[in-house]
C-alpha cells in the first residue's frame, strides 16, 4: 500500500503541476484540500481525470462518496485498492 501512497504523492504533484512541492511534503492521512494541501474544487476536477487515467478508474461528482475518497492520499489508496480488488 505504500507504494501506491508514493504513486498517488507524484500523480498529485504531476497532475496539478505543483512544482514547489515534493512527495515528502505530502502527508499520506493529511488532508488534500482546505487547511491540508490546500487543493480546491478545480484540482479535484484535474485529479479525478488524473486517476481514471492512470488507473481506470472514475469517481462520479454526483457520489456522496467521492468527497470522503478524495479525504486524503490514504483514502485514495484505499479505494483505489478496493475497486482493483472486486
Amino acid at each position: 500500500m505504500e507504494q501506491l501512497h508514493l504513486e498517488l504523492k507524484k500523480l498529485i504533484i504531476d497532475s496539478l503541476n505543483l512544482e514547489d512541492i515534493s512527495v515528502d511534503d505530502i502527508g499520506t492521512d493529511e488532508p488534500l484540500f482546505n487547511d491540508g494541501l490546500g487543493l480546491d474544487s478545480i484540482d479535484a476536477l484535474e485529479l479525478g481525470l488524473a486517476l481514471k487515467k492512470q488507473y481506470s478508474i472514475t469517481l462520479d461528482s454526483d457520489d456522496k462518496e467521492a468527497r470522503q475518497h478524495f479525504a486524503s492520499v490514504a483514502t485514495l489508496a484505499d479505494y483505489i485498492a478496493s475497486v482493483k480488488a472486486a
